[in-house]
């Protein structure tokens, strides 16, 4: 029993931080609005990246204790996310927050969606799937998931045949919120500690609970998904970042 063939576009590096509050109401408002305008520079310049379709760059403000803001940097290889990793720790935000939770996984896309006969690297439409814009929509929803290997609930010993059958009825769910939630799956096998990450996108944050929770009546997920921690938030701008922050 082989593995399925997959298709990998960009690395993707999801940073979550929290601010400490303490060191940066100590601060004159004077460096606040010093430090914001540089991370406006740092954020506008990966947004630059993202139109030149070189990689992809989204920031968050995080609801709950978990984290205050999300980072999430797509690029064609690991050494420049490591770079991004480094440019971002030269900021001063960064020495403003620190680092609770790291996801390192490359965006998966099943190898039956290579049409037959045609070079996936030529697929205008599979390519912008492999490397995505990040989703306009106003919240962001992270978690990382695995698949059960206990048992008969193993998804690793089913056939291809099985499989297919779960993820078929699997998908049909996720139809029904087409143009409602966007999903970019990565995959992380030997990358990070689960198997794969899942970053969901809706204008609408309950969207979330309903798809997650309608899944969960789905065979493939009520037998064979184990779930990591859930992180949501909604979108930010370089100004709505600073109003957050109250400058």
């Amino acid at each position: 029993m082989g593995a399925p063939a997959t298709l990998e576009g960009w690395y993707v590096y999801h940073e979550f931080r929290t601010i400490n509050w303490e060191q940066w109401k100590s601060i004159a408002e004077t460096e606040r609005v010093r430090i914001m305008q540089e991370w406006s520079a740092f954020a506008n310049a990966q947004a630059n990246i993202e139109r030149d379709r070189k990689g992809s760059y989204g920031q968050y403000i995080m609801a709950g204790h978990k984290a205050d803001v999300l980072f999430i940097f797509m690029r064609p290889s690991l050494a420049e996310l490591n770079q991004l990793k480094a440019d971002l720790a030269k900021t001063s935000l960064a020495d403003m927050s620190q680092s609770v939770y790291s996801y390192i996984s490359i965006v998966e896309l099943g190898g039956y969606m290579a049409k037959p006969g045609v070079d996936p690297a030529l697929d205008e439409a599979l390519q912008a799937r492999l490397k995505p814009e990040m989703p306009p929509h106003q919240h962001v929803c992270f978690y990382p998931m695995n698949k059960r290997r206990q048992g008969e609930d193993n998804w690793f010993m089913l056939s291809e045949q099985e499989r297919r059958e779960f993820m078929k009825a699997h998908g049909m769910i996720g139809r029904q919120y087409a143009g409602i939630v966007k999903q970019i799956i990565s995959g992380s096998v030997g990358l990070d500690d689960w198997e794969w990450g899942v970053t969901l996108f809706a204008d609408d944050p309950l969207q979330f609970k309903k798809l997650v929770y309608e899944m969960r009546f789905d065979a493939s997920s009520a037998r064979f998904a184990e779930f990591g921690p859930f992180y949501v938030g909604h979108r930010a701008s370089n100004e709505s970042l600073a109003q957050w922050l109250r400058i």
